[in-house]
């Protein structure tokens, strides 16, 4: 009896400490998790959007580490989504990251990094789609196929490319 008496105590105090464990190890897991992107209906489509709600776009020429908006010129229109190191992109399927040349750690879908425009000024916004200059700048759809472009671009940066 006397027994019995320590070991239900026992048994709580070993449950409590399993379940703080699991909990801690859970919100552990999460932090590296952060929801990055988002998907917002625009039309029939269903576009990737930043946290803010900003249309999400690729460079066509742009794949698997190759880089082609790099300078100064174009990183003032187009804006990388990037995350801190450890951190793995969350919010839709097929996400993964990618070094950028300067180092930092840009989220991309199905391998091909994404952006924001800068002429974009409200959430719903796609004015970059079908921009062309050293390749095609591509709303990105949760499908991984371009939307139509609403209308042609007038052209990049003084016709130089990057």
């Amino acid at each position: 009896m006397r027994n019995a008496k320590l070991i239900v105590p026992m048994i709580l105090v070993v449950a409590v400490a399993a379940l703080i464990g699991a909990l801690a190890a859970r919100s552990m897991s999460d932090r590296h998790k952060q929801a990055v992107v988002k998907t917002r209906m625009v039309g029939a489509k269903t576009i990737l959007v930043n946290r803010r709600g900003f249309t999400l776009y690729h460079l066509s020429v742009e794949r698997k580490g190759h880089f082609i908006c790099t300078t100064s010129a174009c990183l003032a229109e187009w804006h990388p989504l990037v995350v801190a190191r450890g951190t793995k992109p969350a919010g839709a399927g097929s996400l993964s990251t990618v070094k950028r040349p300067d180092g930092r750690l840009q989220v991309a879908y199905k391998g091909g990094p994404l952006y924001t425009f800068d002429e974009d000024e409200k959430p719903g916004d796609i004015e970059g789609n079908g921009f062309k200059d050293v390749g095609t700048w591509h709303v990105v759809t949760v499908a991984g196929k371009a939307t139509p472009a609403p209308a042609p671009s007038s052209g990049g940066y003084g016709g130089g490319g990057y």
